[in-house]
């Protein structure tokens, strides 16, 4: 996934792909793809950068694709996290590259001056390749989703989990001890 947030989501890197930004309504109806369906409705949406597309009535919280990145990337999380993401977005906007906004965040949430989830808490990640994508409908084909459940701090010595897949589809940790420990859930892809 190329925007990984809560952690792995908000990464930028040095791809250059530009295509037209989508009408608002069509990055609202891509980003929350990849929600739980009973909850796409009633989710809050932002644009990639942080900007704010819909003020939803649920738990969920949507970031859309970037337009300037091949292919379509969306992710859906749960609202504990927004202090987190929005704290990704403003050093994102100061220039900061991902390992300094990683740094920046683990010393922070080691000081506790930025809230982490204090349990478990789903992010949901789509995507899809470029022409798998009708940009102008907002509909995708032959998309893929892959979960992480945020466990700030866990380790494989306190859930059990091995730090890579033991086969297809199973979980594992990752970044395991730090801020952004999230258990992984890859499906085998069609």
């Amino acid at each position: 996934m190329k925007l990984l947030p809560f952690f792995c989501l908000l990464l930028i890197s040095g791809i250059s792909f530009s295509q037209t930004v989508p009408s608002k309504e069509i990055q609202i109806k891509l980003a929350v793809l990849a929600a739980p369906e009973d909850q796409r409705a009633g989710a809050t949406v932002y644009a990639f950068d942080g900007t704010l597309l819909r003020k939803g009535t649920n738990q969920t919280v949507c970031l859309g694709d970037d337009p300037n990145r091949e292919g379509l990337s969306v992710s859906c999380y749960h609202v504990n996290s927004q202090p987190f993401m929005e704290r990704g977005w403003a050093l994102r906007k100061e220039g900061k590259n991902a390992q300094e906004i990683f740094n920046i965040r683990e010393a922070e949430s080691k000081a506790g001056k930025l809230k982490l989830p204090d349990q478990g808490s789903l992010l949901n990640a789509l995507t899809a390749e470029h022409s798998d994508v009708n940009w102008v409908t907002g509909e995708a084909k032959n998309t893929y989703t892959r979960s992480v459940v945020y466990i700030p701090w866990a380790t494989a010595e306190s859930t059990g989990l091995p730090l890579k897949p033991a086969g297809p589809g199973l979980p594992w940790i990752m970044d395991p001890g730090t801020h952004r420990a999230h258990i992984m859930i890859n499906p085998a892809r069609d």
